[in-house]
């Protein structure tokens, strides 16, 4: 039995969340995958998941063995690429995740730039809103905006942005603007519950956290939703800068309350450390850093 090849079958049937999907990634047989992780369980004498009929499931046993097994592939696809010679020019495939609307805003145009410059390399980037584990998701690098959570990984600053009320010209011509937060109890609001609380907003007055309580006329769960209701007319909302840049571009919507707003949040690119580090990333690192922070310097309000 190929120890590696029983490793990459394990790992399969735990991504995929089933034998049948880990033999469709695979392109073997159902019983051929069962089999395979039948025998490393003989060959370790333990337990490593637990199977019903809708899902399967990892064992205590299973998750350490999952973790040391992803390493220990890692490392070796790190000394094939180095052998191959990766480490001499940028190739093979670079994985990566943003947030969605930063990702497409932001990211997409800058890996459009990147992919014309390194034919050899090629990208998979996964949008989400959702902090991704770069280890256990098998990422190279993650665009994050915030304070980095994880100490093991490094962070390249690229900018930052900011928590922004706006509203359109509509609102203000029948509502008026509020020259300081407390005012907002008179506005209609628009909440983004992605951002912040649905009925609370904070900001800063004479360096202190200063919380306001909202009404809000509308509650969604995206911020392209709150945008749109603020450029319509239903009332204020608060998004991050970059989230509202195009409408604020278009005359859709106007900032406000701007010296009242919270610290800003930090945008970063964050990688794991751990040497070698391949040609593809650190050439990605080198390309998009300085790009990026054009783009977020560029961005109003």
């Amino acid at each position: 039995m190929d120890r590696f090849e029983s490793m990459s079958v394990l790992l399969a049937v735990v991504e995929a969340g089933s034998f049948s999907g880990a033999g469709r990634r695979l392109r073997q047989p159902v019983p051929t995958v069962s089999r395979k992780v039948a025998e490393l369980e003989a060959r370790l004498k333990a337990r490593l998941l637990t199977r019903s009929t809708r899902r399967i499931a990892l064992t205590e046993a299973g998750q350490s063995y999952v973790t040391a097994c992803r390493r220990i592939l890692e490392d070796v696809l790190e000394a094939e690429r180095a052998a191959a010679g990766e480490y001499r020019a940028p190739r093979g495939e670079l994985v990566l995740t943003a947030p969605i609307v930063f990702g497409r805003l932001h990211v997409l145009p800058v890996l459009a730039a990147f992919l014309a410059a390194y034919p050899e390399v090629t990208v998979r980037m996964e949008l989400a809103d959702r902090p991704l584990d770069l280890i256990d998701e098998h990422l190279d690098l993650a665009v994050r905006i915030g304070e980095p959570p994880e100490r093991r990984l490094i962070a390249i600053p690229v900018g930052e942005v900011r928590s922004v009320v706006c509203g359109s010209p509509a609102h203000f011509a029948q509502h008026g603007v509020p020259a300081h937060p407390d005012e907002l109890a008179r506005h209609p609001c628009i909440a983004f519950a992605g951002l912040s609380g649905a009925h609370s907003w904070v900001f800063s007055v004479d360096g202190a956290a200063h919380p306001v309580r909202i009404h809000p006329r509308l509650i969604v769960n995206t911020a392209e939703a709150a945008l749109d209701a603020a450029v319509a007319g239903v009332g204020l909302t608060r998004v991050l800068s970059y989230q509202a840049a195009e409408a604020v571009k278009a005359g859709g919507l106007r900032p406000v309350l701007q010296r009242f707003e919270p610290q800003p949040l930090p945008v970063s690119l964050l990688y794991r450390g751990a040497p070698p580090l391949a040609l593809k990333l650190r050439a990605f690192l080198d390309f998009a850093a300085p790009r990026l922070r054009e783009r977020l310097a560029a961005d109003p309000p």
